[in-house]
């Protein structure tokens, strides 16, 4: 009863239809009061999103029109009518997947299943033969033949859509395949039904046994500007949307090391299945963009139909919104300004849908949360997106089974090599121990090697053992490693990463500049903060996910220099004198009385 009422939304459905529909058989003699029976406690099920309003001898189901899949299926198919291809191929691929198996399979009933499903399993199959059109028209040949090889494996005697999976192949240079559909499609029509193929089918097999041109089926829409004849050679075939994206920032010339990150990303390529999403993730200047950079161009090949690039500024404020981004992407991948949707789930779907089929790689920079990043995330297998955070975003790897690499700063031997491709080998062979030290100082991080190296490279008199010692000052440290441009400093990657901190692990943070050296145990901190350990550990953990501590082992962290720097400066500013005294005399207290002096 359902069903029916469903399939028919907003227009009133006699309840002498009801009743023959509803029952294979003839109906009892009480068919009237057992519908009404039903209508009844329907209604009772739908209360607070759906009416069902009598009206004269009949009744009607009063909804949203699109909040019914049969009917926002309809509405796609239509939309594809006069679009561009590409537009209509996203359209028509959109409409297809809000099928899951046959019509009104779930459905008990013959009758209303043959009388209603039939209908519904022809527009199925007009909108597969829409689209397998279109595909064959763009030249997307090894997309159509996934398609229709899945269709045709369920429902092998479709002739109309095996002469489309022909046609298809012949144009992939498979020639002796497409025969072989041919073949198998006539065995099984002679075996279960004992007829020959139709004349459509055997001009079909005729052509691609004389190796004759593509003819493209009718079509809703053809461009303007495209040919005349049926027959598309590979001159006159119309051009596919612009597939030649290519997004990715320049990669830095003199780019080094990375080789155990670089190892890791490619393993996770190698993986099967692959995963569709890669986050890297580390502190702000660890070289998470580079590193990602880097690796995309290497991967271009891989994936032909295009990289594309946005920079989600995700700790800035305002942060790029997901639907600001999907416009973008969108035109890049050639829809027009009018057919971009209004809202961000359809702008979403629409771009899921015009990369299914294709090999393309999406790279998603400074990332700030994983619902920022989840809208943006091609669903098909082929594409890849590679996220970099400050943040792990461990929602990806929960929900969307992203693979992790952590960046974090580099080795003391590629550090070496960064300082020697900006200033020269000799120069770091000469004075070696400068250049270790120097090194150290800025927490091999590339971002503060490459200002120190900027710095250097502008004062030629200044000797590395100089530079070392200014760095050796901790109060002027993080002044030294910035450049004339603000958004180029250690300090203010530090800056954004702490204001996207909770209030609580902001506080303790601040707090923890007043410990020195570089450790901090859990106990010690939460003495500190004057809170109780379930507390102090979120916001440990907290730090942890936006790469501000390290734990190396259980309930013991550490920090970096320049971080624990940092950390000074903000609670030398924001927390008051006395604030200060008390949490040193908390902490003193937690380590028997030991006077401590801050760091």
């Amino acid at each position: 009863m359902a069903a029916i009422l469903i399939s028919e939304v907003n227009h009133v459905i006699p309840v002498g239809r009801l009743i023959d529909l509803a029952w294979d058989a003839d109906p009892p003699a009480r068919a009237r009061g057992v519908v009404h029976n039903h209508v009844h406690r329907l209604r009772q099920l739908l209360a607070g999103q759906a009416e069902i309003a009598t009206r004269g001898q009949g009744y009607v189901l009063i909804a949203d029109p699109c909040a019914v899949d049969v009917n926002r299926f309809r509405e796609l198919v239509s939309g594809a009518r006069g679009a561009e291809p590409w537009t209509a191929v996203a359209k028509l691929r959109q409409a297809l997947g809000l099928w899951r198996g046959e019509a009104l399979a779930d459905v008990a009933g013959d009758r209303v299943r043959r009388t209603l499903g039939v209908g519904l399993t022809q527009a199925r199959v007009a909108a597969l033969q829409e689209l397998g059109a279109q595909l064959l028209l763009l030249g997307r040949y090894g997309e159509l033949v996934t398609e229709l090889t899945a269709w045709l494996a369920e429902h092998p005697l479709h002739e109309e859509l095996t002469a489309l999976l022909m046609r298809a192949l012949q144009a992939s240079g498979r020639q002796a395949e497409a025969l072989d559909h041919f073949h198998r499609t006539r065995r099984h029509l002679k075996d279960q039904l004992g007829i020959d193929p139709g004349p459509a089918l055997g001009e079909t097999y005729l052509a691609v046994l004389g190796g004759k041109p593509a003819v493209v089926p009718h079509l809703s829409h053809r461009p303007p500007a495209g040919p005349g004849p049926a027959a598309l050679h590979a001159s006159d075939r119309p051009p596919a949307p612009p597939p030649s994206v290519a997004q990715l920032p320049t990669r830095i010339a003199d780019f080094c090391g990375r080789a155990t990150e670089l190892a890791a990303l490619d393993q996770n390529l190698d993986r099967v299945p692959a995963p569709g999403c890669v986050v890297l993730a580390g502190g702000g200047g660890a070289g998470k963009t580079t590193l990602a950079v880097h690796w995309a161009h290497r991967l271009t090949a891989e994936f032909p139909d295009g990289q594309l690039f946005a920079d989600l500024r995700g700790f800035e404020r305002p942060p790029m919104r997901a639907g600001t981004v999907l416009s973008a992407f969108l035109r890049a991948l050639g829809v027009p300004d009018a057919q971009i949707p209004d809202s961000a789930p359809e702008r979403s779907a629409l771009y899921r849908s015009l990369l299914a089929g294709r090999r393309m790689l999406v790279l998603l920079d400074n990332a700030g949360t994983a619902d920022q990043v989840r809208p943006l995330l091609p669903a098909t297998p082929g594409c890849l997106a590679v996220v970099t955070s400050r943040r792990r975003l461990s929602g990806l790897m929960i929900r969307d089974g992203a693979a992790l690499v952590t960046v974090g700063p580099l080795p003391a031997d590629d550090a070496l090599e960064l300082l020697g491709t900006a200033l020269g080998r000799q120069r770091i062979a000469a004075e070696g121990a400068a250049a270790r030290e120097l090194v150290e100082r800025c927490d091999r991080l590339p971002l503060a090697l490459r200002i120190a190296a900027a710095r250097l490279m502008a004062h030629v008199g200044w000797s590395l053992a100089d530079w070392t010692k200014k760095l050796a000052d901790e109060r002027h440290r993080l002044c030294e490693l910035s450049a004339a441009d603000p958004d180029l400093s250690v300090e203010a990657g530090l800056h954004l990463s702490y204001r996207a901190l909770s209030s609580g692990a902001a506080r303790l943070f601040r707090l923890l500049g007043l410990v020195p050296g570089p450790d901090v145990e859990v106990h010690a901190a939460a003495a500190l903060a004057a809170r109780d350990l379930e507390r102090t550990r979120r916001h440990l953990a907290e730090l942890c996910e936006g790469h501000l501590l390290e734990e190396q082992a259980e309930g013991h962290f550490a920090r970096a220099g320049m971080v624990r720097i940092y950390a000074g400066k903000l609670v030398a500013s924001e927390e008051t004198p006395a604030e200060r005294d008390l949490a040193l005399r908390r902490l003193s207290d937690h380590f028997g009385g030991a006077p401590l002096r801050p760091g």
